[in-house]
């Protein structure tokens, strides 16, 4: 059997390890290529003393705590600083790269199920925007020894022989770790909010807030909004809290008349997620300005987290223009 044959089955779920230790698409792409090239080279001293499975995983995590070393924390907006009002304007990109990236369903290719009997989270809930957060907050290493125990359901055992630590010191790990996710994590993971939703109610809840957005109707959006609710736009530091703040900046700018926008619905971290094309009124195509990732609780949108950026698009299927 080739290289790529023995490969190919966990390259998905390679992609989606990578992508939960470094909060980052791009990053977790060079991640998971970096690790395959150090796995091809290495596989003739594969001596079968664990799985293929964990050893390919000892790989990954390895390179990703090496890129951990070498850059800044990942975080949203709401981490980075207090609201702001709306009267300032949206404020000036970040131009340091320290913003937490969507990442396409499609491309992670999970399912709703738990990785194994000791998984404590399910594939897709790994991946909601609030988890990935969650988990950058984590020490490297409690990062790694929590998605391995809790999310791929590896042993207390198997996660010492990838981070070479002893099961006791991972489990001591794994309760700060815990300590740490569970005060930042909602009551209700996105998953369990959608299957109670039901798709019908969830079709209706998008159809009608893409309507509204296409229509610059800012009272119809807010609506849709809870009264707590959140816009943020990495890799803008700006963000708003609640109906008036936000309602202000929205009829101030991107609702405002001058601005057309046709949206594209898209599916990330698991998530309802809407591709925003905009132009000047009347004027030339609508050209991709952003990637709305909605965060639900119950029938409301409590965060809009719009990922403001001129590129990414393809990795979703989307033209950059409509």
């Amino acid at each position: 059997m080739s290289y790529d044959d023995r490969v190919e089955p966990f390259r998905a779920e390679l992609r989606a390890h990578c992508y939960r230790m470094l909060g980052s698409a791009q990053d977790a792409e060079d991640a998971l290529q970096e690790a395959l090239l150090r796995a091809w080279r290495g596989l003739e001293s594969f001596e079968g003393r664990s799985s293929l499975r964990t050893w390919l995983y000892t790989i990954a995590t390895n390179v990703c705590l090496k890129a951990i070393e070498r850059r800044p924390k990942l975080v949203l907006p709401i981490d980075y600083g207090p609201p702001a009002d709306p009267h300032d304007g949206p404020g000036v990109p970040l131009t340091e790269s320290v913003w937490i990236e969507p990442y396409p369903d499609a491309e992670l290719a999970l399912d709703d199920a738990l990785a194994g009997p000791d998984a404590r989270y399910e594939q897709r809930e790994s991946i909601e925007l609030a988890f990935i957060a969650a988990l950058q907050h984590l020490p490297a290493r409690q990062r790694a020894v929590l998605i391995l125990r809790d999310v791929l359901g590896f042993s207390a055992r198997e996660a010492g022989d990838v981070l070479e630590m002893s099961p006791p010191a991972i489990n001591s790990a794994l309760q700060r770790a815990h300590k740490t996710v569970d005060e930042r994590l909602p009551e209700r993971s996105q998953q369990a909010t959608l299957r109670a939703l039901g798709d019908d109610r969830l079709r209706a809840l998008v159809d009608g807030f893409v309507a509204a957005w296409e229509r610059n109707d800012v009272g119809a959006v807010v609506a849709m909004l809870a009264d707590d609710a959140a816009l943020t736009m990495p890799p803008r530091t700006t963000w708003f809290r609640g109906h008036e703040a936000i309602a202000g900046f929205l009829r101030g700018y991107p609702l405002s008349a001058g601005i057309e926008t046709r949206i594209a619905e898209t599916r990330a971290n698991g998530q309802p997620a809407l591709a925003h094309y905009t132009r000047d009124a009347g004027s030339g195509p609508y050209v991709f300005h952003a990637l709305d990732v909605l965060t639900l609780r119950g029938t409301e949108i409590i965060e809009i987290t719009a990922f403001l950026t001129t590129e990414g698009y393809e990795r979703y299927g989307l033209p950059r223009t409509l």
